[in-house]
């Protein structure tokens, strides 16, 4: 009979079995919980001076976990979001065990029962109008690298997608009859139409002139798709090439989430509502869409115009209302 104490076989149907087909939990997102236990497990065994095959589930307590996740910050340089995220994933093999072994239940809430540390929210960066059109000035349209360049850059801001979306795009999911829309397979395997603009399916289409329907539509000059790293390299070159031009884009982290940030700032801008902009992006909830709405300070300077006082509106001090003050002395 399996030993359920050993911390392996959890593990192991954690990943392979809940993450994938209970959960169907985007490829990235396994990748990130994989990738917290790799650095949690040999870290658990050096501390029980014990082989990883050979550590059980006690093995795990929450003075441990602390541990690890001090561990994290002060010698391995993590921030405090990368550290909330490792604890995510543990919280959720410790909800896992706790669901499928019922004498474990106890442990499962100490563990869960440690905290995720408050952390503050970086400032949302965007770019402005003309900041975007000098960005997409850079590329050079006389050659194959500088057209692909160009494409890639207006699909992002056109569409607003995700650097994995546009990493993952293939020619099939372009429709070009009537009006021209992609298809983008955004997290948690959730699929969403977006339109493109003439412009931009007039840049798309000879890019994948020939291929297959199956075929990615970002390619590297070798012929390989592009990787989300690629895109960041690439969206990073352009950056600092058309920084010569515009000095004020050096201020700002741009990469290619920060254009779908600006893709969602102009929207909302051009009088698009909340709603539409949050099924344009993807997002499942408002709450994500409205923080355009917050960092937005052109809109916010149009909303304080429309309700300032004029400059002529006579003031007069109180104290000189004699039967105000006649009036609060005879109380």
């Amino acid at each position: 009979m399996r030993d359920q104490t050993l911390i392996g076989p959890w593990v192991r149907r954690f990943l392979m079995e809940y993450l994938v087909t209970d959960r169907n939990l985007a490829r990235n997102t396994q990748a990130s919980y994989r990738d917290t236990l790799v650095l949690f497990l040999p870290y658990l065994s050096n501390a029980n001076g014990k082989p990883v095959d050979r550590l059980t589930i006690d093995d795990l307590s929450p003075s441990l976990l602390r541990s690890f996740l001090e561990h994290l910050e002060q010698e391995r340089g993590c921030s405090g979001a990368t550290r909330n995220l490792r604890l995510s994933a543990i919280h959720s093999l410790a909800r896992f065990i706790g669901m499928h072994c019922p004498e474990y239940v106890a442990w499962c809430s100490t563990i869960r029962a440690v905290p995720f540390k408050k952390t503050a929210k970086s400032t949302l960066t965007y770019l402005d109008k003309p900041e975007i059109d000098t960005l997409l000035k850079t590329p050079d349209l006389r050659t194959p690298l500088g057209t692909r360049d160009y494409a890639l850059l207006i699909f992002l801001y056109n569409t607003g997608a995700r650097v994995d979306e546009a990493a993952h795009l293939t020619v099939g999911d372009i429709t070009w009859g009537g009006a021209p829309a992609v298809r983008l397979m955004g997290k948690g395997n959730k699929t969403r139409w977006c339109p493109i603009w003439t412009r931009t399916a007039d840049v798309l289409k000879p890019l994948v002139t020939g291929r297959a329907a199956q075929d990615f539509v970002f390619l590297n000059r070798l012929g390989h798709p592009l990787t989300r790293f690629g895109i960041y390299g690439l969206v990073r070159r352009a950056v600092v090439q058309a920084s010569q031009t515009l000095p004020s884009l050096t201020q700002k982290p741009v990469g290619p989430h920060c254009i779908r940030h600006s893709c969602a700032v102009h929207l909302l801008r051009s009088g698009v509502d909340i709603n539409t902009i949050r099924a344009w992006l993807g997002h499942v909830s408002l709450d994500t869409t409205h923080i355009y709405a917050e960092v937005d300070l052109e809109m916010k300077a149009h909303a304080l115009a429309r309700c300032d006082l004029p400059d002529d509106v006579p003031t007069k001090p109180w104290h000189t209302d004699q039967g105000l003050i006649a009036f609060l002395k005879a109380l």
